[in-house]
């Protein structure tokens, strides 16, 4: 099973060789690709090879491109991740929207049930007004209750003048922290034969991650548990790779420990047996 978070910053040559991803720089390092389940590209100073490229594909390890300033920019997809996505295409395409609502209902309730529980955490008074939120949630949410919850959640946590659009580095730490949790999710969605583009929720024709967008919602707050303990300073190589690192800490799913990558998993499997049998008590949410 792939585990392994790859990320390559500096000058380098990567190529393909007997099962090997190649890394070549001052010195040469191999790993193993069935070990590699992310490959972070975070300088633009690394050349690949076309047959390593076409390896990564087949081993369905995602792989992540920054641009000059070294954030998330692109990430290579796929055409098929599952032997029946076709089959799987036509029956995502039919899903709904009563089913599609009632999965998001509960998704929404989740993410704002995991941030009350962020502040619970950390010991502020506003987690009561999120517990107001979650007891007046009607179906699809109709009343934005998410919205609602936002706000008060993100201003309890970095203070009454935040917002998500400043050029501030807790936004960019956020914002670095959500992007891998994306990818992680594109990853799961398209390895279970779905497209990424056609959402429950979000849809917005020029995001072809609709759908990841939906499912990532109650994992947010992991993020932004991490990102509310940093001493930002600076938004560097070290917070980035904190950031990175966020896949191998755990959670409980299934009265399991797993590794979030791992938990991503499971919920996403959860969540589209939900789709496919018009039932949401088949979704697996986490526990910190």
């Amino acid at each position: 099973m792939s585990w392994r978070t790859v990320v390559v910053s500096s000058s380098a040559k990567l190529d393909y060789q007997m099962g090997y991803l190649v890394v070549r720089k001052d010195t040469t390092t191999k790993i193993h690709l069935g070990e590699i389940r992310t490959l972070l590209i975070e300088s633009t100073a690394v050349s690949l090879t076309a047959a390593l490229l076409s390896e990564l594909v087949k081993k369905k390890v995602k792989v992540i491109f920054c641009d000059e300033k070294r954030n998330p920019s692109a990430e290579m997809m796929p055409y098929y991740g599952s032997h029946d996505c076709s089959l799987k295409i036509k029956r995502q395409t039919a899903w709904s929207d009563d089913i599609k609502g009632a999965v998001w209902t509960e998704i929404v309730f989740e993410k704002i049930r995991q941030q009350k529980c962020l502040l619970q955490e950390l010991g502020k008074n506003e987690a009561m007004l999120l517990q107001e939120y979650l007891s007046e949630i009607e179906y699809g949410d109709a009343t934005n209750r998410e919205g609602h919850a936002a706000k008060v959640y993100f201003n309890a946590l970095f203070g009454k003048s935040f917002t998500r659009t400043d050029d501030l580095l807790i936004n960019a730490a956020l914002n670095y922290g959500y992007s891998i949790l994306l990818s992680a999710f594109n990853r799961e969605i398209v390895l279970n034969g779905y497209l990424t583009q056609l959402g429950l929720f979000h849809d917005n024709m020029f995001n072809q991650f609709n759908l990841a967008s939906d499912l990532m919602e109650p994992f947010r707050p992991l993020v932004d548990r991490l990102v509310s303990h940093m001493t930002l300073v600076e938004f560097e190589h070290t917070q980035k790779m904190e950031l990175v690192n966020l896949m191998n800490q755990e959670v409980i799913i299934n009265e399991r420990c797993e590794l979030i990558s791992n938990a991503i998993k499971i919920y996403c499997k959860s969540v589209f047996d939900a789709l496919e049998d018009a039932d949401v008590s088949l979704i697996r949410f986490y526990r910190k």
